[in-house]
């Protein structure tokens, strides 16, 4: 069945049938790989993906539950004034090791400070819990919501 959906401001039509996770449009018919396969129960974060500003795992979500809802990617995370200042925070802190898991930690990241510009400790533990890090950058990864939050970030 055709679909079209909006992904990073521009629609893309695609035929896909009716139960085939959004992951698989993004990375095999449309060939935005950012997003990543990681465990395809929705266990691990890897796959986020923001579905009218909402983190979701794309691992798990059917094209025939979207809708006109928006999809944001990691690929234009960067244009939302919270993405930047994530991304920006990343960079600075250095936070990812192998970086696998990265973009889905940005995705969720950015969902929480877009939604909660000021969050206390234990809202990125909620926030975050469903993203695994194999390398253990957790430290990390909270360092650099919390530089997000501050508006501490360098200047690009």
């Amino acid at each position: 069945m055709a679909y079209t959906i909006k992904i990073n401001g521009q629609n893309h039509t695609v035929d896909v049938d009716d139960d085939i996770p959004l992951l698989w449009v993004l990375r095999d018919v449309l060939g935005m790989t950012g997003t990543k396969f990681g465990c395809g129960k929705a266990l691990c974060g890897a796959c986020t993906v923001h579905v009218a500003g909402t983190a979701v795992r794309s691992c798990i979500t059917t094209i025939d539950t979207i809708g006109s809802s928006e999809i944001t990617t990691i690929e234009a995370v960067g244009r939302t004034p919270a993405g930047k200042k994530i991304q920006q925070a990343w960079i600075d802190l250095e936070v990812p090791q192998c970086g696998y898991c990265q973009s889905g930690q940005i995705m969720s990241a950015t969902a929480l400070l877009a939604g909660n510009p000021h969050p206390s400790d234990a809202d990125i533990d909620n926030a975050m819990s469903g993203n695994i890090c194999r390398c253990g950058t957790y430290v990390r990864i909270r360092e650099g919501i919390k530089q997000a939050a501050s508006g501490n970030a360098s200047a690009q």
